[in-house]
C-alpha cells in the first residue's frame, strides 16, 4: 500500500502568453492511514493539486496514483480508482444543493461506490452517515438551510463518507466558519480519520490548525514543494525562507515570531 502518489504534476491553465502555470512539479506521497498539510499562502496551488486529484482539471503533465493505480486517465480502471479520493470544500453554503434535502444529498454520495442499493438501505445507510458526523437522522428530510455553517460542513463530510473514500481531501474545511466552531469540525475530522482509517490530505493555510491535525507538513510556494517533513520538526526548525515567512506571519499575542541568528 503505498497512498496518494503525486509525481511531477503540473497543471496549467490557458494557452500561449496568456497560460498560467498554477502547479509546476509537485511532487507527494500520503502515506495510508496519516493525515497530511499542504501549506502555503493563496495562489500557491493548493486547491489546484486538490481539484486534479479528483478529476475537477486535467493535469498538462505528471501523474496522480492511488495505492499504484493511476486516478487521473480517462479509462473506466482510472475513474473507478478516482472515486476512492473525495474532496471537502471549502464553503459548506455552495457546497450544498439548497433545493434538496440533505438526507438525499448524502445519498447521492453513495454512488460513487457502484452499488446498487435499495431505498431501505439507503435510508440505513444515510442514517448511519448523520450520527457519524453528530447530526440528529431524524432531520434527513431538511434542508441545508435549516442547517448552520458548522452543521452543514459535517453534512458535508458525510456525503464524503458515503462514497466510502480511501483518501479523504479537506480543503480549508474551517475557513468559511465562525472560530467558536471552527473546533468541532477539527476534532470531528479527527475522530473519522482515527475510527475508519482514513488518509487525509489537509489544505489549510493555518498553520496552528495543521499542527493539530496532521503528522506531516509540506510547503507550497508558486506550485512548488520547497519544504517537508514531520510537521513537529518543519513548524518547529524550519529550513526554507519561505516557511520561516509563512511562520512569522502568524499573529502572536504582544510579540512577532522571528529566527535571527544569533
Amino acid at each position: 500500500m503505498t497512498g496518494l502518489e503525486f509525481s511531477g504534476l503540473t497543471v496549467r491553465y490557458g494557452h500561449g502568453a496568456s497560460a498560467h502555470t498554477a502547479v509546476d512539479g509537485f511532487d507527494l506521497t500520503v502515506r495510508p492511514g496519516t493525515s497530511h498539510g499542504l501549506v502555503g499562502e493563496s495562489g500557491s496551488g493548493k486547491s489546484t493539486v486538490a481539484a486534479a486529484a479528483v478529476g475537477l482539471v486535467i493535469p498538462s503533465a505528471g501523474g496522480i496514483r492511488l495505492n499504484g493505480a493511476d486516478i487521473v486517465g480517462r479509462s473506466s480502471a482510472a475513474r473507478r480508482a478516482r472515486r476512492r479520493v473525495q474532496l471537502v470544500f471549502q464553503d459548506p453554503y455552495s457546497a450544498l444543493d439548497p433545493r434538496m434535502p440533505i438526507g438525499l444529498s448524502i445519498a447521492e454520495g453513495s454512488r460513487a461506490t457502484g452499488r446498487s442499493w435499495s431505498r431501505s438501505e439507503q435510508r440505513s445507510r444515510v442514517g448511519e452517515l448523520l450520527e457519524r458526523v453528530h447530526i440528529d437522522p431524524d432531520r434527513a428530510n431538511d434542508l441545508p438551510s435549516a442547517f448552520s455553517g458548522g452543521q452543514r460542513q459535517r453534512i458535508t463530510i458525510a456525503r464524503a463518507l458515503a462514497a466510502e473514500p480511501e483518501v479523504l481531501i479537506a480543503d480549508e474545511i474551517t475557513s468559511a466558519l465562525d472560530v467558536s466552531v471552527q473546533g468541532v469540525v477539527l476534532n470531528l475530522l479527527r475522530e473519522l480519520q482515527r475510527e475508519l482509517e482514513l488518509t487525509v490530505l489537509f489544505i489549510s493555510h493555518n498553520l496552528a490548525v495543521v499542527n493539530y491535525m496532521c503528522d506531516t507538513v509540506s510547503v507550497m510556494q508558486a506550485g512548488r514543494v520547497v519544504e517537508a517533513g514531520p510537521t513537529a520538526t518543519v513548524l518547529a526548525a524550519p529550513e526554507d525562507a519561505y516557511t520561516r515567512e509563512l511562520l512569522a506571519s502568524v499573529p502572536v499575542m504582544g510579540r512577532r515570531m522571528t529566527w535571527d541568528e544569533e
